[in-house]
C-alpha cells in the first residue's frame, strides 16, 4: 500500500477537444441567386434538404424543398383542396421526411448558369406550357423547382419574360392586372 502511495504516475491527460464534424460546403455558404434558404436538414449521408422560397411576399409566402444528393423536389402538397402551395411549417415536415428516408450521397452544388441557357430555358417553359384551347397564365412561383438551377432574381426573369412577349408575341402575351402587376399568358397553341 505504501508503494502504491509514493509511485510516480503520469500527469492526466486532458480530454481531446471535441469539434463537431464539419458538415460539407454543400448548402453551407451557397447562396443562389433569386432565393432564399429558409432551412437546411441532412439527409443520412449527408446531402442537403433545402426548404427555400423565391416569393417576394406580396401575394403571401410560399415554400420549396428541393434534395441536394437526389433529384426529389416538391412545391406543393396534394391533400389539400384551396392551396396546394407549401407554407414554412409544411415544406419544414417535407424536407424532414425526406431527409430520414433519402440515403443518396452529395452531389455538387449547381454551378450558375449563363444568362442564354436561362433565357433558352425559360422560352422551353413558355412552349411547354400552351395548350390548343385556351391561352394559360403563367406565374412566377410556378417556377419554385426550378429556381435552384435559374438561380436568377425576380426582376431579372420578368425581364425576359417581357422580352420574349415583345419579339414573339404569338409564343407570351402581358397583361397588367391590379396596377403594377403583370401577368403573363402563354398564348394557344395554333389550330392547324
Amino acid at each position: 500500500m505504501a508503494l502504491t502511495l509514493f509511485t510516480r504516475r503520469p500527469a492526466p491527460a486532458e480530454p481531446p477537444t471535441v469539434r463537431p464534424e464539419t458538415w460539407p460546403e454543400i448548402g453551407e455558404t451557397w447562396k443562389p441567386e433569386g432565393v432564399t434558404i429558409a432551412q437546411r436538414y441532412y439527409n443520412q449521408a449527408h446531402a442537403v434538404v433545402l426548404v427555400y422560397t423565391a416569393d417576394d411576399g406580396k401575394t403571401g409566402t410560399y415554400y420549396a424543398v428541393a434534395c441536394l444528393g437526389c433529384h426529389f423536389a416538391s412545391a406543393q402538397s396534394g391533400r389539400r383542396t384551396y392551396n396546394m402551395r407549401y407554407g414554412l411549417e409544411d415544406a419544414a415536415k417535407v424536407a424532414n421526411e425526406h431527409a430520414t428516408t433519402c440515403r443518396a450521397l452529395p452531389r455538387d452544388i449547381p454551378a450558375r448558369p449563363a444568362d442564354d441557357t436561362v433565357r433558352e430555358r425559360l422560352h422551353a417553359w413558355v412552349i411547354g406550357a400552351r395548350r390548343r384551347n385556351e391561352d394559360i397564365q403563367l406565374r412566377l412561383s410556378d417556377l419554385a423547382l426550378i429556381r435552384l438551377t435559374l438561380q436568377r432574381t425576380n426582376d431579372w426573369i420578368a425581364g425576359v419574360l417581357q422580352q420574349l412577349a415583345v419579339d414573339q408575341p404569338e409564343i407570351l402575351r402581358t397583361d397588367r392586372e391590379y396596377g403594377d402587376y403583370v401577368c403573363y399568358y402563354a398564348r394557344r397553341l395554333p389550330e392547324n
